[in-house]
């Protein structure tokens, strides 16, 4: 198993760089992010994942070990393979999808191409209770992460709402800050606005 390559890139294409190893070219299929953030000439470090098949071994490759663990787990549900699998993870930070498979939240996990409303129901199904492990997460990273979503959509209503950013942020922060990390986005904003009042 090829579990990271390193070497200087020698070239980058639109779905795939190459990556020198011990004077050997790999060819390794990355997302469109990965690749942004890779220089032709520059040495790099990828976290990779080699398929075999009959006919083939194609070697994927993500910037961290996390996405290339989700990308193995995303593998192991029904009717995903690899190409699926890095598509989701091209549309989906790491995080995001930990969230949305976490929450059953289908709107998200839809946005990818080739997932519809049943295949996203299968992949929450079969891979819920697995996510938080393969990424590495216990219940307190989560709602950390359900903390930031919380706070940034809360914010932003508060200031479509009319109030200043910098007012909007601190409401949000009082209110999280006094436990109202197990609230929901809509908990969240009644008591921010209770505590900014009437506009």
């Amino acid at each position: 198993m090829i579990s990271t390559v390193r070497g200087p890139v020698l070239s980058i294409g639109l779905d795939h760089a190459v990556v020198e190893v011990g004077g050997v070219g790999m060819a390794v299929h990355a997302t469109p992010n990965t690749l942004a953030g890779l220089r032709r000439g520059e040495e790099t470090r990828l976290w990779t994942s080699l398929i075999v098949r009959e006919d083939s071994l194609t070697l994927y490759g993500f910037a961290d070990a996390e996405a290339r663990d989700l990308f193995g787990l995303l593998q192991t549900a029904s009717g995903v393979g690899p190409r699926l699998a890095l598509a989701t993870l091209a549309v989906l930070t790491p995080d995001q999808l930990c969230t949305a498979l976490a929450d059953g939240n289908l709107t998200v996990l839809t946005q990818v191409p080739g997932i519809g409303k049943k295949s996203a129901e299968r992949l929450i199904l079969e891979l819920r209770d697995k996510v938080g492990v393969v990424a590495g997460a216990t219940v307190e990273p989560t709602a950390t992460v359900d903390r930031s979503r919380i706070r940034t959509e809360v914010s932003e209503a508060l200031v479509g709402l009319g109030f200043s950013a910098k007012q909007a942020e601190q409401s949000v922060e009082a209110v999280l800050s006094n436990g109202g990390g197990d609230l929901d986005t809509s908990a969240v904003l009644r008591k921010a606005l209770a505590t900014l009042g009437p506009k």
